[in-house]
């Protein structure tokens, strides 16, 4: 008798050599299948060969004459699918197809006429620097160009109030329009971005001492200029030279 330990490690050593021996078999069983395959694929490829040279031939001699019979398929085909253009058709002649002219191309988009976007003419950190210190005093370039931007949004609403018709203007608001529209149609602002002294509300340009000096920094910097008409101050935005 073997002692226990040696039994065990037979066990595992006939366990190993069945495994191996599927393994050996499943590469029998493919290599068997892979070897039949090959004439199928030798008469596969043989086959597109053939093919092959038999289209070269097609396009190297082309049929100088199409069939009768041909023609014939042909025109029933079309009448088929264009019934209405084959009714017009009367018969003399070979078939053809009533082609619509192309429509012509659509005529490039107009420009829209009027008034433009207000513009945004911000000042440069240079530009701030130029100026002596005691006209700049505390102001930043941040808050001068934050009052820029309001600038072209009292800008905006007053386009905006001279386009509305009356039915969409309130009231209170009716007069201003009156008096937007004049000031607009004055020489000395037609055709100009213009806004008033009562439209500065901030958030950033107020009628207070820090929005009369930054008027005044723009005033020397060239982005805006000053009129009085009647009773109104009139701010004209301006492009940097």
């Amino acid at each position: 008798m073997y002692p226990s330990s040696s039994v065990t490690d037979l066990t595992a050593v006939d366990a190993a050599v069945k495994a191996m021996e599927l393994q050996v078999q499943a590469i029998k069983d493919r290599v068997r299948d892979e070897t039949l395959a090959i004439p199928k694929a030798k008469k596969l490829i043989d086959a597109s060969l053939k093919q092959q040279r038999k289209l070269k031939d097609m396009s190297v001699y082309p049929p100088t004459h199409v069939p009768e019979r041909m023609s014939m398929l042909n025109l029933d085909t079309n009448r088929c699918l264009f019934p209405e253009s084959s009714q017009q058709n009367n018969g003399s002649g070979p078939f053809k197809l009533d082609e619509d002219p192309a429509p012509p191309p659509p005529p490039p988009p107009k420009e829209k006429k009027g008034r433009s976007t207000p513009p945004l003419w911000f000042i440069s950190a240079e530009e701030l620097d130029s100026l002596s210190s005691y006209m700049r005093g505390r102001l930043t370039l941040e808050k001068v160009n934050a009052a820029i931007n309001d600038m072209a949004t009292y800008v905006e609403a007053n386009y905006q109030l001279i386009a509305a018709p009356k039915k969409n203007v309130a009231g209170d608001r009716w007069e201003k329009a009156l008096v937007i529209r004049d000031i607009a149609m004055h020489e000395a602002v037609k055709g100009k971005h213009f806004f008033l002294e009562t439209d500065m509300k901030g958030p950033s340009l107020k009628p207070d001492n820090t929005g009369k000096a930054i008027l005044t920094v723009l005033r020397h910097l060239g982005r805006v200029s000053e009129t009085r008409l009647g009773h109104h101050r009139v701010i004209i935005l301006l492009k940097p030279h």
